[in-house]
């Protein structure tokens, strides 16, 4: 375990009104005082270089009433994206405000020449607009101009050297984009482009010259922080702002019906919600149906406005979810069995994995599972069609959709089409390639780590004193999140005595633990985690809440046991 280093110049300059607790954990993540403000005010103003472009053409589109088709990614982000689209224009007017998104397995990902095929044959789209997906659709993109359907891309996702010629492209990531968050979700930047446009409508009377209402966005924003949290991208101010008012929305039930009936099947209160359960609840009850069929119905239940339909809606997807949990148990299985068959060198510096057996759309869980498991790059391919998809997920050190760029450079036949971001990335190769890939896609990283395997060790905030292990302080750091990925919820370690030890749900363990340097007997969970031997430990650990039957006590959440 190691210990994260304070950075002692912010520790002396924050104020004495914050606790000594949070001004250590602030500290050791570099974060000065002005940059813990969680205020809508302190957003950053939209400056994407193609706005202005943009909102001309959604002007147009709504003065004329033209058929506006949104286009969405298959997962969490993307659902959301797809819904804050077209509620954002049908409050600002759009009489054809609709959504079409691919199936994974029909049509692949994005603004594929095959979904834009089945918008014209189905919708007649005068507009499209993309949400999570487009930065790589040139063909897509090229087919729908020559159709005359203009095309607003909006996307998170990396570009390549070329962009496709859409008529505007809002992306954060784009080369000459001076807005200075470049961790948006997909979710994010579409409710920019519509924070941008309201404006922007505004200041033409708009709103006034068509006797409607002007649209209060905030009521969007639960569904920012939900594809925010869900697509696991750095929490930095701007997105921590988005998450945190979303979840203040959410808790006193000012938002979408669906995320309700979500919480509801998933058995979370909306009044005491975490980011963390828009992360392992909710989202994954979205995502599953796109895994498995279209997430066309994680839409419609974030969409609806009827409490009834959207629990109708979120039973659907709870039995999607188990069904996803069952082929995922296998597809892990299996995949455990082919590596523990590859001898040993194998999987070393990366782990690359294919089935005919395994569903295209849980490749991706599974290799962030083996991650986590391996401790390095893990890339799971499935037969798709005539080729093979594959999901690569990714560690800190190894900038994912980089190293493709290279590979694909150094190798310009091996893969057929890929896209992605630091940490994930998705890619299409032929099935005769496989091993070829297999090898490339090792070699890269084992040059990029220059032949070091990256040490993992757990990365604590120190030891607490027994004193100030209390309920006071586990809703102290609740109260000062949303926590995620770069911005991590807080992790202690201690010296424990095991006083008492019981299997719960068949493989999780129920602790009750004292501090050698305390008198207080504690509760703890840790999840996965086999009856311990020892009647001493050093417990890596969480600060968390346990709520049953009305009352809260403190719980300690076990990361690791030594």
């Amino acid at each position: 375990m190691l210990t994260r280093k304070i950075d002692e110049a912010l520790f002396e300059s924050y104020s004495d009104d914050i606790p000594l607790i949070l001004k250590k954990i602030y500290a050791a993540r570099g974060v000065a005082e002005s940059q813990l403000t969680l205020s809508l005010a302190k957003l950053i103003t939209p400056n994407f270089e193609q706005l202005p472009a943009a909102n001309t053409i959604l002007t147009q589109a709504l003065n004329e009433q033209k058929r506006i088709l949104i286009i969405g990614d298959f997962d969490c982000d993307g659902a959301t994206a797809s819904v804050l689209a077209v509620k954002s224009l049908r409050l600002m007017g759009a009489k054809y405000a609709d959504f079409l998104v691919p199936n994974r397995i029909e049509h692949g990902y994005g603004l594929s020449p095959e979904i834009v095929k089945l918008a014209i044959k189905e919708k007649q789209p005068d507009l499209i607009i993309t949400v999570d997906n487009g930065i790589s659709s040139f063909d897509g993109v090229a087919l729908a101009k020559k159709q005359g359907i203009k095309v607003i891309i909006t996307d998170h996702h990396l570009p390549s050297e070329f962009v496709p010629e859409a008529d505007a492209i809002i992306n954060p990531n784009l080369k000459n984009c001076d807005f200075p968050s470049k961790n948006l979700a997909g979710v994010g930047v579409c409710f920019y482009l519509f924070s941008s446009l309201k404006t922007h409508l505004l200041k033409q009377d708009y709103f006034t010259n068509n006797n409607i209402p002007v649209p209060d966005l905030r009521t969007v924003l639960d569904l920012v922080a939900l594809g925010t949290v869900a697509d696991v991208v750095k929490l930095d101010q701007n997105n921590r702002i988005l998450i945190a008012e979303g979840i203040q929305r959410i808790r006193g039930k000012l938002c979408s019906p669906g995320i309700l009936a979500l919480l509801e099947v998933s058995n979370r209160k909306a009044e005491t919600l975490q980011a963390s359960d828009l992360g392992f609840s909710v989202g994954p009850r979205l995502n599953a149906a796109g895994r498995l069929s279209d997430i066309s119905r994680g839409i419609k239940c974030l969409l609806t406005d009827d409490m009834n339909d959207a629990r109708r809606y979120a039973n659907e997807l709870e039995e999607f979810n188990q069904t996803r949990r069952a082929k995922q148990a296998d597809m892990q299985e299996e995949a455990q069995a082919i590596i523990d068959a590859q001898d040993e060198q194998s999987g070393k510096f990366a782990i690359c994995l294919f089935s005919e057996e395994w569903h295209e759309g849980i490749v991706g869980i599974v290799a962030g599972k083996l991650k986590e498991d391996y401790h390095c790059p893990v890339a799971v391919f499935a037969q798709s069609g005539n080729d093979l998809k594959g999901s690569i997920r990714s560690i800190p050190s190894v900038h994912i959709k980089d190293l493709l760029d290279l590979v694909d450079r150094r190798h310009p036949d091996l893969i057929l089409k890929f896209g992605g971001h630091a940490m994930a990335a998705g890619l299409s190769i032929k099935p005769e390639n496989f091993d070829k890939f297999q090898q490339e896609f090792s070699n890269a990283i084992q040059s990029h780590l220059n032949n070091e395997i990256p040490k993992v060790e757990l990365l604590t905030d120190g030891k607490l004193n027994a004193s100030d292990i209390t309920l006071k302080n586990a809703q102290l750091i609740a109260d000062s999140g949303p926590w995620g990925q770069g911005f991590e919820e807080p992790v202690f370690f201690g010296n424990f005595e095991i006083v008492e030890q019981r299997v719960v749900g068949e493989k999780h363990l129920k602790l009750r633990l004292k501090p050698t340097n305390g008198t207080t007997i504690i509760d703890a969970i840790a999840f996965f985690q086999s009856p311990l031997e020892s009647k001493k430990s050093t417990v890596a650990y969480k600060l968390s809440i346990n709520e049953w039957r009305g009352s809260t006590s403190l719980q300690l959440m076990v990361e690791q046991v030594n």
